[in-house]
C-alpha cells in the first residue's frame, strides 16, 4: 500500500511558526504558545520562542502536566475561524488549545468528496468540539454529531453559534461512539461519509472503556455497515499510539474490501513557517469513491 502525506499549511488565524528540540512554537490568532512534540528531533530554526504561555509535561506517560502563563489570555478563550467555521481557542489540561489544527486537509479533503451531491449526510465520531462537523455542514451536509463528554458537545454547540449555524441540521449526540454506531446499524442507517478521531483511551458517558488497540476493529466493521456503494468517504485519524500507518489502512482495506473506491493510507503533519519542513503529527487511513 502506497503512504502519503497530508501535510497541513498555515493559515489566517493559526500557524506552526518554529519547532526543535522536542518543543513546538504555534500560533493561534493573536497569541503564541509552546507545546511538546517528542517527534521534534532537530533543531529550531530562532532564537525568538517568545510566547503567552507553555505547556510543561508531568512525569506520568498519561499527557499530565500543566499550563505556564507568561502573559494573560482570556479565560473563557478567544475566536478563531476557518473558511467559513468560527470557533473558540483556548487552553485545556490536555495540552493543545480546543481543536486540532493538523486536521484542516483532512476538512478541505472531505468537502471535495461531497462535491456534487445533494443534502448528503455524515456523521462525525469523537467529534470533540465540532470543527470537522461544522466544516462539513457549512459545505451542505447533513450532520450527526457524536461524543461521550457532554462539555465537549456543548463546546461543540457554542461553536456552531458563533459560526451562525445554531440552526444548521445537526444531531448533537452525547453518547458512546461504540453504541450509537452499532443502533445505527441495527436501524439500517447509511451515511456519505464518516469522520472519525477516536482517542488512544477513553470513557462514555456510562462509564464503557475505550481501548483503541482492542475496540478500533469492531468498531470500523459496524463503520462499514453504514457506509455503501454510492457513499463518498470514511476517514480515520489516530493519533499517540505505537501504531503503524500501513496496519490500519491494512484493517480498512479489508473491511471495505467487498465495495468499490479506493483505500489509502498515510501520515498527517503540519508545514512549519520558519524553514518550510513538515512536522509529522498522526497517521490516517481513508476509504474513499
Amino acid at each position: 500500500m502506497k503512504l502519503d502525506t497530508l501535510i497541513g499549511e498555515p493559515w489566517a488565524d493559526y500557524g506552526l511558526v518554529d519547532s526543535g528540540n522536542g518543543k513546538k512554537l504555534e500560533r493561534y490568532g493573536r497569541f503564541r504558545f509552546i507545546r511538546p512534540e517528542p517527534q521534534a528531533l532537530w533543531a529550531p530554526a530562532t532564537d525568538d520562542w517568545r510566547a503567552a504561555g507553555e505547556f510543561v509535561p508531568g512525569s506520568d506517560e498519561e499527557g499530565g502536566g500543566r499550563w505556564i502563563h507568561h502573559e494573560q489570555t482570556p479565560r473563557e478563550g478567544w475566536p478563531l475561524r476557518w473558511r467559513e467555521v468560527s470557533f473558540t481557542a483556548q487552553t485545556t489540561p490536555f495540552r493543545h488549545l480546543a481543536f486540532f489544527p493538523d486536521m484542516a486537509p483532512v476538512w478541505g479533503w472531505m468537502r471535495e468528496r461531497l462535491e456534487g451531491t445533494t443534502s448528503p449526510e455524515c456523521m462525525n465520531l469523537f467529534g470533540y468540539t465540532g470543527v470537522g462537523t461544522l466544516a462539513l455542514s457549512a459545505a451542505g451536509a447533513r450532520m450527526v454529531h457524536v461524543d461521550a463528554s457532554k462539555k465537549s458537545v456543548e463546546a461543540a454547540r457554542g461553536n456552531a453559534a458563533l459560526s451562525g449555524m445554531a440552526d444548521a441540521p445537526i444531531r448533537w449526540i452525547v453518547d458512546d461512539a461504540v453504541k450509537f454506531v452499532a443502533r445505527e446499524v441495527r436501524r439500517g442507517r447509511r451515511y456519505d461519509g464518516i469522520l472519525l478521531d477516536p482517542p488512544k483511551y477513553g470513557r462514555g458517558p456510562d462509564g464503557e472503556i475505550w481501548r483503541l488497540e482492542e475496540d478500533l476493529p469492531d468498531l470500523i466493521a459496524d463503520c462499514r455497515q453504514l457506509i455503501d456503494a454510492d457513499s463518498r468517504f470514511l476517514f480515520l485519524t489516530v493519533y499517540a499510539v505505537r501504531m503503524s500507518a500501513l496496519a490500519i489502512g491494512e484493517m480498512l482495506r479489508q473491511a471495505f474490501a467487498d465495495l468499490p473506491g479506493t483505500v489509502e493510507a498515510g501520515e498527517l503533519g503540519v508545514r512549519e513557517e520558519a524553514r518550510g519542513l513538515t512536522l509529522p503529527t498522526a497517521i490516517w487511513a481513508r476509504w474513499s469513491r
